[in-house]
């Protein structure tokens, strides 16, 4: 029997007027007139892992983590930072993006909880060593079901507007990228695929695990896939970060479950309930 795709619930939004915090003043992103998805401290639920340096939380599909450059007030959109403010916990500022996720990927997104915890977190990304992991339900699997892609990127346009794509190796405008996979299972023409990117290029590992003919499902720029594929969610989550905050201490690990619809998906590719174990080196 073929894994059942079948699209999310609509998603309900709620008006919520401009609204003050403690101190009495607004707060902002709320403002009257902007139509949000969410209560002002929906993330309160979805921290995974808090300490005095960072915060990380588990990113729900469909939101930014940030508005589109160049917008302001009511035209301004929608945006996972909108909700930062609820997680200060006594600090005088709001916590702060360490990286980005795309706005339908879900998973660990990783916050600076003030300026010098963010200066260390972008000076580990930077030097690389945060390890990240990512899963994808993905249509069709590539031909060596583990390896490394190292193919350059470069940022294109089309039609619709712009999008990534794989650069000629001998292109000194591209940007360098590598990513590491390793396929976990398939069935029925899915593959399930764990993804771990070196580098940290815009859509990297849609556009990488495209290339090899792996489109994650509900791509909607990506690879070959059906109209009805790419109205799918996007079936990509950061599923774990590792992250050596301090030199003499054990790196943080925080692992982020996958969405139900995602992990049901899992389930039928690996004909497992427990997915944690079906992602886990066999030995």
């Amino acid at each position: 029997m073929a894994p059942n795709l079948c699209g999310w619930p609509n998603r309900q939004r709620l008006w919520i007027p401009a609204f003050a915090g403690d101190d009495g003043k607004a707060r902002p992103g709320l403002q009257v007139g902007r139509v949000v998805q969410h209560a002002p401290d929906f993330l309160l639920n979805r921290i995974l892992h808090r300490d005095g340096l960072m915060l990380v939380i588990n990113k729900p599909a469909g939101l930014p983590v940030h508005p589109k450059p160049g917008t302001r007030g009511q035209d301004r959109s929608e945006s996972l930072e909108d909700y930062f403010d609820a997680l200060r916990f006594g600090l005088p500022r709001k916590p702060a993006l360490a990286h980005r996720l795309d706005r339908d990927t879900t998973g660990c997104l990783i916050l600076g909880r003030h300026p010098k915890a963010l200066r260390k977190l972008h000076k580990l990304f930077f030097e690389g060593k945060v390890e990240k992991t990512y899963w994808a339900v993905c249509r069709g699997a590539p031909e060596k079901l583990s390896g490394s892609i190292d193919a350059p990127l470069m940022k294109g346009t089309q039609k619709h507007g712009w999008r990534m794509h794989v650069a000629d190796a001998n292109d000194e405008t591209a940007l360098s990228a590598r990513t590491t996979y390793r396929v976990l299972s398939q069935k029925d023409g899915l593959s399930f695929i764990e993804a771990k990117p070196k580098t940290g290029r815009t859509h990297q590992i849609r556009v990488h695990l495209a290339s090899i003919g792996a489109p994650i499902i509900g791509d909607p720029l990506y690879g070959n896939l059906s109209d009805f594929e790419r109205a799918e969610p996007l079936m990509l989550h950061a599923r774990r970060v590792v992250v050596p905050l301090a030199k003499l201490k054990p790196a943080i690990t925080v692992e982020a479950d996958a969405p139900a619809e995602m992990a049901n998906i899992i389930q039928q590719v690996t004909g497992e309930d427990d997915i944690t174990a079906a992602a886990s080196p066999k030995t």
